[in-house]
């Protein structure tokens, strides 16, 4: 029974945060910028890769082969969905930081890549056996907490959605939620610190968007109030 409910909520993750990957595609593509921070977007993808190329075998030989054979396809599909995140990147991303030539903010991407995937390499080998399970929840708390910077720094929804951060908190609680049906395999205060971390920040960057949409749209009803009077006037001149 509760390898079914761990399968179950496997699932859920994967299909939360394909729809949030999805979504960023599509909504960095309407916005002409992209939707996931650089930084975020970075060890999510040096991750991805290192658990599916490199330990996929490792991950997988333990009790509960049929759920972490699951993960693994998930992370496969996520990879694929990288695809499209990577090119918002590279064909928006230079128009996000206008001071600099755009050689050099690709340069830079890369080396935060190469960064992200040498830490997540040291930190999988020194702390987790060589798995990359601690270090996903670590990650998770990171980008929980640089998606509430992204708002706060562009001041607006652009490249943001609620689709986009529902979708995230559901496929980071579910994924949290199955550590508590089998807390013996990974013991220790940092799973539960993560995952109180990662809801925490998580509904507060629903909420401050939720804030950030509401004055965006009271904004455009009191624009369209004010080019009435113009736009009455201007018949009225014709």
């Amino acid at each position: 029974m509760v390898d079914g409910i761990r399968m179950a909520l496997a699932a859920v993750c994967g299909l939360g945060w394909t729809i949030a990957y999805v979504l960023a595609v599509r909504t960095g593509l309407r916005d002409k910028t992209y939707c996931i921070p650089l930084v975020a977007l970075a060890m999510n993808i040096c991750w991805e890769f290192q658990f599916v190329f490199f330990r996929s075998a490792d991950h997988m030989s333990g009790s509960n082969s049929e759920v972490e054979g699951a993960e693994v396809f998930i992370g496969i599909i996520w990879l694929i969905v990288d695809c499209g995140l990577l090119y918002t990147v590279f064909r928006f991303g230079p128009n996000e930081f206008p001071y600099l030539p755009r050689r050099v903010f690709y340069a830079g991407f890369v080396v935060v890549l190469g960064l992200a995937y040498a830490g997540i390499e040291v930190l999988s080998r020194e702390f987790d056996d060589g798995d990359v399970v601690l270090t996903s929840f670590g990650m998770n708390v990171a980008m929980s907490g640089l998606f509430l910077a992204m708002l706060a720094v562009r001041q607006s929804s652009r490249g943001q959605s609620m689709g986009i951060a529902v979708a995230k908190f559901v496929g980071t609680t579910s994924t949290c939620l199955a550590w508590f049906f089998d807390t013996s395999v990974y013991p220790g205060p940092w799973l539960p610190y993560c995952t109180v971390a990662c809801v925490l920040l998580d509904v507060a960057y629903i909420a401050a968007l939720s804030a950030v949409l509401r004055r965006e749209r009271e904004s455009g009803r009191l624009a369209g109030d004010r080019s009435e009077p113009r736009d009455i006037e201007r018949n009225a001149s014709l």
